[in-house]
Protein backbone atom coordinates (compact mmCIF):
# COMPACT_ATOMS: atom_id res chain seq x y z
CA UNK A 1 0.00 0.00 0.00
CA UNK A 2 2.73 2.47 1.00
CA UNK A 3 4.62 1.76 -2.21
CA UNK A 4 1.74 1.82 -4.68
CA UNK A 5 -0.67 4.64 -3.74
CA UNK A 6 -0.39 8.45 -3.49
CA UNK A 7 -1.70 8.33 0.08
CA UNK A 8 0.90 5.71 0.93
CA UNK A 9 3.65 7.94 -0.41
CA UNK A 10 2.40 10.87 1.69
CA UNK A 11 2.28 8.60 4.73
CA UNK A 12 5.86 7.51 4.10
CA UNK A 13 6.99 11.15 3.83
CA UNK A 14 5.34 11.99 7.15
CA UNK A 15 6.82 8.91 8.79
CA UNK A 16 10.26 9.93 7.55
CA UNK A 17 9.82 13.41 9.08
CA UNK A 18 8.80 11.90 12.42
CA UNK A 19 11.78 9.55 12.32
CA UNK A 20 14.10 12.47 11.53
CA UNK A 21 12.71 14.45 14.47
CA UNK A 22 13.23 11.52 16.84
CA UNK A 23 16.83 11.09 15.66
CA UNK A 24 17.44 14.80 16.27
CA UNK A 25 16.04 14.61 19.81
CA UNK A 26 18.18 11.55 20.52
CA UNK A 27 21.26 13.38 19.19
CA UNK A 28 20.76 16.26 21.63
CA UNK A 29 20.46 13.92 24.60
CA UNK A 30 16.73 13.27 24.94
CA UNK A 31 15.94 9.71 26.00
CA UNK A 32 13.47 8.56 23.32
CA UNK A 33 13.08 5.19 25.04
CA UNK A 34 11.28 6.77 28.00
CA UNK A 35 7.56 6.07 28.57
CA UNK A 36 6.67 9.49 27.19
CA UNK A 37 7.85 8.31 23.76
CA UNK A 38 6.94 4.63 23.88
CA UNK A 39 3.48 4.53 25.49
CA UNK A 40 0.09 6.13 24.85
CA UNK A 41 -3.12 6.60 26.81
CA UNK A 42 -5.60 4.27 25.12
CA UNK A 43 -9.35 4.73 25.58
CA UNK A 44 -12.26 2.55 24.47
CA UNK A 45 -15.91 3.28 23.73
CA UNK A 46 -18.95 1.39 22.52
CA UNK A 47 -22.69 1.69 22.12
CA UNK A 48 -24.76 1.35 25.27
CA UNK A 49 -27.18 -1.14 23.76
CA UNK A 50 -27.63 -4.20 25.99
CA UNK A 51 -28.60 -2.70 29.33
CA UNK A 52 -28.26 -5.92 31.40
CA UNK A 53 -24.63 -6.13 30.20
CA UNK A 54 -23.93 -2.47 31.04
CA UNK A 55 -25.62 -2.74 34.43
CA UNK A 56 -23.61 -5.84 35.33
CA UNK A 57 -20.39 -3.89 34.77
CA UNK A 58 -21.45 -0.74 36.62
CA UNK A 59 -19.56 0.01 39.84
CA UNK A 60 -19.61 2.67 42.54
CA UNK A 61 -16.38 4.58 43.16
CA UNK A 62 -15.61 4.08 46.83
CA UNK A 63 -13.78 7.42 47.10
CA UNK A 64 -16.41 9.66 45.48
CA UNK A 65 -19.62 7.66 45.67
CA UNK A 66 -20.21 8.18 41.94
CA UNK A 67 -21.32 5.36 39.64
CA UNK A 68 -19.38 4.39 36.50
CA UNK A 69 -20.06 1.98 33.67
CA UNK A 70 -16.79 0.03 33.64
CA UNK A 71 -17.49 -1.69 30.31
CA UNK A 72 -15.80 1.27 28.55
CA UNK A 73 -14.42 4.73 29.16
CA UNK A 74 -17.14 6.30 27.00
CA UNK A 75 -20.56 4.91 26.11
CA UNK A 76 -23.03 6.27 23.62
CA UNK A 77 -26.73 5.86 22.92
CA UNK A 78 -27.71 4.98 19.37
CA UNK A 79 -30.17 6.68 17.05
CA UNK A 80 -32.74 3.92 17.56
CA UNK A 81 -32.65 3.93 21.38
CA UNK A 82 -32.38 7.63 22.22
CA UNK A 83 -36.07 8.32 22.91
CA UNK A 84 -36.43 10.84 25.72
CA UNK A 85 -38.35 8.33 27.85
CA UNK A 86 -36.05 5.42 27.01
CA UNK A 87 -34.30 3.22 29.56
CA UNK A 88 -31.01 3.88 27.75
CA UNK A 89 -31.03 7.62 28.48
CA UNK A 90 -32.17 6.92 32.04
CA UNK A 91 -29.24 4.56 32.58
CA UNK A 92 -26.65 6.87 31.01
CA UNK A 93 -27.63 9.93 32.99
CA UNK A 94 -26.85 8.01 36.16
CA UNK A 95 -23.20 7.23 35.38
CA UNK A 96 -20.15 9.48 35.46
CA UNK A 97 -18.64 8.34 32.15
CA UNK A 98 -18.25 10.62 29.16
CA UNK A 99 -21.39 10.05 27.09
CA UNK A 100 -22.47 10.28 23.47
CA UNK A 101 -25.69 10.21 21.50
CA UNK A 102 -26.10 9.52 17.81
CA UNK A 103 -28.52 11.68 15.84
CA UNK A 104 -29.87 11.57 12.29
CA UNK A 105 -31.84 14.07 10.25
CA UNK A 106 -34.92 12.99 12.26
CA UNK A 107 -33.66 14.87 15.33
CA UNK A 108 -35.23 18.30 15.91
CA UNK A 109 -33.52 21.17 17.78
CA UNK A 110 -35.94 20.89 20.71
CA UNK A 111 -35.42 17.15 20.89
CA UNK A 112 -31.64 17.55 20.87
CA UNK A 113 -31.74 20.16 23.63
CA UNK A 114 -33.96 17.92 25.77
CA UNK A 115 -31.55 15.02 25.23
CA UNK A 116 -28.57 17.16 26.23
CA UNK A 117 -30.37 18.40 29.34
CA UNK A 118 -31.20 14.82 30.31
CA UNK A 119 -27.70 13.42 29.80
CA UNK A 120 -25.71 16.43 30.99
CA UNK A 121 -27.94 18.56 33.26
CA UNK A 122 -24.97 20.37 34.79
CA UNK A 123 -23.62 21.30 31.35
CA UNK A 124 -20.16 19.90 32.12
CA UNK A 125 -17.74 20.56 29.22
CA UNK A 126 -16.61 17.32 27.59
CA UNK A 127 -19.36 15.25 29.21
CA UNK A 128 -21.47 14.70 26.10
CA UNK A 129 -20.66 14.21 22.41
CA UNK A 130 -23.22 14.62 19.64
CA UNK A 131 -22.43 12.03 16.96
CA UNK A 132 -23.96 13.12 13.65
CA UNK A 133 -24.98 10.52 11.02
CA UNK A 134 -27.16 11.93 8.25
CA UNK A 135 -25.63 11.65 4.79
CA UNK A 136 -24.02 14.69 3.14
CA UNK A 137 -27.11 16.33 1.65
CA UNK A 138 -29.28 15.98 4.76
CA UNK A 139 -26.39 17.08 6.98
CA UNK A 140 -25.95 20.33 5.07
CA UNK A 141 -29.68 20.97 5.44
CA UNK A 142 -30.28 19.91 9.06
CA UNK A 143 -27.07 20.32 11.06
CA UNK A 144 -26.92 24.15 11.01
CA UNK A 145 -30.18 24.56 12.93
CA UNK A 146 -29.06 21.98 15.50
CA UNK A 147 -25.75 23.80 16.03
CA UNK A 148 -27.60 27.12 16.20
CA UNK A 149 -29.90 25.82 18.94
CA UNK A 150 -26.97 24.47 20.98
CA UNK A 151 -25.09 27.77 20.62
CA UNK A 152 -28.16 29.80 21.57
CA UNK A 153 -28.66 27.82 24.79
CA UNK A 154 -24.95 27.82 25.65
CA UNK A 155 -24.69 24.04 25.80
CA UNK A 156 -21.22 22.47 26.00
CA UNK A 157 -21.03 19.59 23.51
CA UNK A 158 -18.44 17.89 21.34
CA UNK A 159 -19.56 17.51 17.73
CA UNK A 160 -18.47 14.24 16.10
CA UNK A 161 -19.04 13.04 12.54
CA UNK A 162 -20.11 9.47 11.84
CA UNK A 163 -19.96 9.47 8.03
CA UNK A 164 -20.41 5.71 7.59
CA UNK A 165 -23.71 4.66 9.17
CA UNK A 166 -25.84 7.04 7.13
CA UNK A 167 -24.37 5.76 3.87
CA UNK A 168 -25.10 2.03 3.94
CA UNK A 169 -26.65 0.22 0.98
CA UNK A 170 -27.17 -3.36 -0.19
CA UNK A 171 -25.88 -4.46 -3.60
CA UNK A 172 -27.83 -6.56 -6.09
CA UNK A 173 -25.78 -9.55 -5.00
CA UNK A 174 -26.80 -9.03 -1.37
CA UNK A 175 -23.64 -7.46 0.08
CA UNK A 176 -24.08 -4.71 2.66
CA UNK A 177 -21.62 -1.96 1.72
CA UNK A 178 -20.80 1.74 1.81
CA UNK A 179 -19.55 3.95 -1.01
CA UNK A 180 -16.34 5.77 -0.13
CA UNK A 181 -17.32 8.86 -2.13
CA UNK A 182 -20.48 9.23 -0.01
CA UNK A 183 -18.52 8.79 3.20
CA UNK A 184 -16.01 11.42 2.11
CA UNK A 185 -18.80 13.78 1.01
CA UNK A 186 -20.48 13.61 4.42
CA UNK A 187 -17.22 14.24 6.24
CA UNK A 188 -16.50 17.21 3.96
CA UNK A 189 -20.01 18.57 4.58
CA UNK A 190 -19.44 18.22 8.34
CA UNK A 191 -16.35 20.43 8.17
CA UNK A 192 -18.03 22.91 5.81
CA UNK A 193 -21.03 23.40 8.11
CA UNK A 194 -18.83 23.95 11.18
CA UNK A 195 -16.77 26.48 9.23
CA UNK A 196 -19.97 28.35 8.37
CA UNK A 197 -21.36 28.19 11.91
CA UNK A 198 -18.16 29.09 13.74
CA UNK A 199 -18.32 25.84 15.71
CA UNK A 200 -15.68 23.17 16.16
CA UNK A 201 -15.58 19.76 14.42
CA UNK A 202 -14.48 17.70 17.40
CA UNK A 203 -14.08 14.14 16.16
CA UNK A 204 -14.74 11.36 13.68
CA UNK A 205 -16.31 7.94 14.21
CA UNK A 206 -15.43 5.26 11.65
CA UNK A 207 -15.82 1.55 11.09
CA UNK A 208 -12.43 0.60 9.68
CA UNK A 209 -9.60 -1.90 9.67
CA UNK A 210 -5.96 -1.78 8.67
CA UNK A 211 -6.47 -4.96 6.68
CA UNK A 212 -6.82 -5.00 2.90
CA UNK A 213 -10.49 -6.00 2.90
CA UNK A 214 -13.05 -5.37 0.16
CA UNK A 215 -16.13 -4.33 2.10
CA UNK A 216 -16.65 -0.68 1.08
CA UNK A 217 -16.57 0.43 -2.55
CA UNK A 218 -14.50 3.24 -4.04
CA UNK A 219 -11.37 5.08 -3.03
CA UNK A 220 -7.86 4.48 -4.30
CA UNK A 221 -8.20 0.76 -3.61
CA UNK A 222 -10.64 0.53 -6.51
CA UNK A 223 -13.17 -1.80 -4.86
CA UNK A 224 -16.46 -2.07 -6.77
CA UNK A 225 -19.64 -4.12 -6.50
CA UNK A 226 -18.08 -6.98 -8.47
CA UNK A 227 -14.96 -7.25 -6.28
CA UNK A 228 -16.68 -6.96 -2.88
CA UNK A 229 -16.72 -10.77 -2.65
CA UNK A 230 -12.90 -11.03 -2.91
CA UNK A 231 -12.12 -10.26 0.75
CA UNK A 232 -15.47 -9.55 2.41
CA UNK A 233 -14.77 -11.01 5.85
CA UNK A 234 -16.60 -8.75 8.31
CA UNK A 235 -18.74 -10.44 10.93
CA UNK A 236 -21.05 -7.42 11.09
CA UNK A 237 -20.95 -4.10 9.23
CA UNK A 238 -18.72 -3.28 6.22
CA UNK A 239 -15.45 -1.56 7.15
CA UNK A 240 -13.21 0.87 5.35
CA UNK A 241 -9.92 -0.78 4.47
CA UNK A 242 -6.49 0.64 5.26
CA UNK A 243 -6.13 2.77 2.14
CA UNK A 244 -9.67 4.17 2.35
CA UNK A 245 -9.21 5.05 6.03
CA UNK A 246 -5.90 6.75 5.30
CA UNK A 247 -7.53 8.83 2.56
CA UNK A 248 -10.01 10.13 5.13
CA UNK A 249 -7.22 10.73 7.65
CA UNK A 250 -5.41 12.98 5.19
CA UNK A 251 -8.67 14.81 4.41
CA UNK A 252 -9.21 15.53 8.11
CA UNK A 253 -5.58 16.55 8.59
CA UNK A 254 -5.77 19.01 5.71
CA UNK A 255 -9.02 20.54 6.94
CA UNK A 256 -7.71 20.91 10.50
CA UNK A 257 -4.49 22.50 9.26
CA UNK A 258 -6.55 24.86 7.11
CA UNK A 259 -8.64 25.89 10.12
CA UNK A 260 -5.50 26.73 12.12
CA UNK A 261 -3.78 28.58 9.27
CA UNK A 262 -1.06 25.97 8.71
CA UNK A 263 0.21 25.13 5.20
CA UNK A 264 -0.94 21.90 3.49
CA UNK A 265 0.85 18.68 4.37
Amino acid sequence: FVETTPEGSRYRELAAKVDESLRFMKAIGIDTSSPEFTTVDFYVAHECLLLPYEQALTRQDSTTGKWYDCSAHMVWVGERTRDLDSAHLEFCRGVGNPLGVKISDKCTPDELLSTINTMNPQNIPGKISIIVRMGAEKLRKNLPELIRAVQREGKAVVWISDPVHGNTRVTKSGYKTRDFDNVRAELTAFFDVHDEMGSHPGGMHLEMTGEDVTECTGGVSGVDDDTLKDRYITACDPRLNGSQALELAFLVAERMRERTGLPPI
